[in-house]
């Protein structure tokens, strides 16, 4: 189990922000386009500058190298990215046991990345991610491009590990739908501010 603290974190001229995500606690983001969402992100998740700290329980991102804190927040971009010709390469073990929840079986890995739809990368990148086991997940838009049933897969996945993992989860979306469904507590960037909300707020 796993509390996120963010303190007073100030990125490329937004900020601050502060937030506490509980363990288990499931938070949609959401805001008009260009507000930070993704950056907060990314800055949560040490890849980019920032001012300000971040801190599972007593752990800061401060106090502890950028890989090592990554390995404990699994952050999911929007746009993923892929090293290597094959999927299988890109696992330490092809015998994923969430495969199947996700719509594929092993052939999957012998697959190359160029033959993979939008769809595809996007829930395989969300495979790979889990198969670290964060303890935070950072998760941008990340049913965007799927269709109704494998957003639900998706959606199904998600609340099973964290249900297994206890971790605190913030989640951006554009759907005002999925962020009902999701998430009991809502969050909004609008004006450089950070703002809870009672429902989703675009």
């Amino acid at each position: 189990m796993a509390t996120l603290s963010i303190h007073k974190l100030r990125f490329q001229q937004r900020g601050p922000f502060s937030l506490r995500i509980e363990s288990e606690q499931s938070v949609s983001l959401t805001g008009p386009s260009g507000a930070g969402k993704s950056l907060l992100l990314r800055a949560i998740a040490d890849l980019d500058p920032h001012q300000g700290d971040c801190a599972i329980d007593d752990q800061t991102c401060s106090g502890m190298p950028a890989p090592q804190w990554r390995r404990f927040v699994g952050l999911l971009p929007a746009k993923n990215v892929w090293w290597f010709d094959t999927v299988g390469e890109h696992f330490d073990n092809h015998e994923q046991p969430w495969l199947a929840n996700l719509g594929f079986d092993t052939d999957v890995m012998r697959w190359t990345v160029s033959r993979l739809s939008t769809g595809e990368q996007q829930r395989l990148a969300l495979l790979r991610l889990l198969q670290n086991q964060p303890q935070v997940l950072l998760l941008d838009e990340p049913t965007a491009s799927l269709d109704a049933e494998n957003t639900q897969r998706v959606e199904q996945l998600i609340a099973e590990y964290q249900a297994a993992q206890h971790c605190p989860i913030l989640w951006v979306t554009h759907d005002p739908e999925q962020a009902t469904r999701i998430a009991r507590r809502h969050l909004a960037i609008k004006d450089n501010q950070l703002r809870e909300t009672g429902s989703h707020s675009l």
